[in-house]
């Protein structure tokens, strides 16, 4: 109880604030306002209807979750799908949820992480419009995007409307790695977007609809209320931790590099309360000074690879992520530089994550990366070959762009 408190703690003081871009000139800056937050633009879509809202904890209009607002303005909220981490966000990574009752509300919750991953017809029978409010960051394998297609199949078999509450992308910025190629479809990677794909979810949707990705092509009956005064290349810090994992700005914003560390032998911070800011194993002992133990940690990872083991390696808790956006691009240097670092190199493509096999071909898209780490290839020679399907993505993606 005191770990969970302490972390809680650390997630409210590490997301407090929602920082806008700097502004250069004289005039002052206009305050994001989220698609939730402007509750004047969708309550007549909703008021007198039985409602049905896919959220978690990030679901918030100002301090107070949308299911409590929407229900003290009195609106109907019959039932509340909950995604990965559950609809209070206390779930590990990958673990699977059963249904419950909320303890807030009362309001039935059903699970989309268990035993089925999108609405039923039974589900749906009794509502009348789906609210969709959750909060992504951008990335290809992160599931909230997936979440969300198979929640607009549902309303699209079952003739019901979505609506769906926009929200900033804290890596709006970045529009880089692999496109996906299909053959490396999986969990983490469902559409043909590169690694990280500079989409709002509201963006993300009317991509999918206008590009056929939905089961059979169909098209689902959507309306996105979008963000006041944003642009993709504004900074933004979250207000709530999107996941129990991407518990600080640091974690969000490394993201995006850090993750294709899943699909290999090295821990990346999970079993440790800084996650996805620190890369290290056992075997760089005498290799790299800095150093972490991985433990078992309820709501975050609890078998973590190298639990309770001294893990070496790189700590980038303080490094400059500015140096990223500057960039422009996902940094690949440091799986480049502990492959080369590492001395049981037959092993670094190995990897356990959430108890489950995975491997660097699912993270990155492509079934060539690999192999050209091993050859040492220079990264120009590396992103030349993904450059192609990268810029014919970046064309497609201006048509469905709702923000500068």
């Amino acid at each position: 109880m005191k770990s969970t408190l302490l972390l809680t703690l650390s997630m409210l003081l590490c997301f407090c604030t929602t920082k806008l871009a700097a502004n250069q000139t004289e005039e002052p800056v206009q305050e994001i306002k989220t698609g939730a937050e402007q509750t004047d633009l969708y309550l007549h879509l909703i008021e007198g209807k039985r409602v049905a809202i896919l959220a978690n904890q990030t679901s918030i209009i100002g301090k107070t979750h949308l299911v409590d607002s929407l229900q003290k303005l009195g609106i109907n909220i019959v039932k509340v799908f909950g995604p990965e981490h559950g609809f209070r966000g206390n779930a590990s990574a990958g673990a699977k949820i059963s249904d419950a009752i909320d303890e807030q509300t009362g309001i039935p919750i059903i699970s989309l992480y268990g035993k089925k991953n999108k609405p039923s017809a039974a589900d749906l029978a009794d509502v009348d419009i789906l609210i969709y409010d959750l909060q992504d960051v951008g990335v290809r394998f992160y599931t909230n995007i997936n979440a969300l297609a198979r929640l607009m199949e549902a309303c699209e078999a079952n003739s019901k409307p979505l609506l769906i509450l926009d929200r900033p992308n804290p890596n709006g910025y970045l529009i880089d790695g692999p496109v996906l190629d299909m053959k490396y479809k999986s969990g983490i990677g469902m559409f043909p977007i590169p690694m990280s794909h500079g989409l709002t979810v509201g963006e993300f949707a009317m991509m999918a609809n206008g590009e056929g990705w939905l089961t059979n092509q169909v098209k689902a009956d959507i309306q996105v209320i979008p963000v006041a005064n944003y642009a993709h290349d504004m900074p933004y810090v979250l207000p709530v931790a999107p996941s129990p994992n991407l518990n600080t700005p640091q974690s969000v914003l490394l993201y995006p590099s850090l993750c294709m560390f899943e699909g290999v032998y090295i821990n990346h911070g999970r079993g440790t309360y800084f996650p996805f800011t620190v890369l290290g194993s056992p075997a760089y002992k005498g290799i790299y000074d800095f150093s972490f133990k991985p433990t078992g940690i309820k709501g975050m990872a609890e078998t973590p690879i190298f639990m309770d083991e001294v893990c070496y390696g790189i700590d980038l808790r303080e490094y400059d992520t500015e140096l990223l956006r500057k960039s422009g691009q996902i940094n690949f240097e440091w799986i480049r530089e502990l492959y080369k670092a590492s001395p049981e190199k037959e092993k670094f493509f190995e990897s356990k994550f959430s108890n489950q096999m995975n491997n660097i071909e699912i993270q990155i898209g492509r079934g060539d990366f690999r192999q050209q780490i091993i050859d040492d290839v220079p990264m120009e020679v590396i992103r030349a070959g993904w450059e192609p399907e990268l810029s014919a993505y970046k064309e497609m993606r201006l048509k469905y762009l709702l923000y500068p």
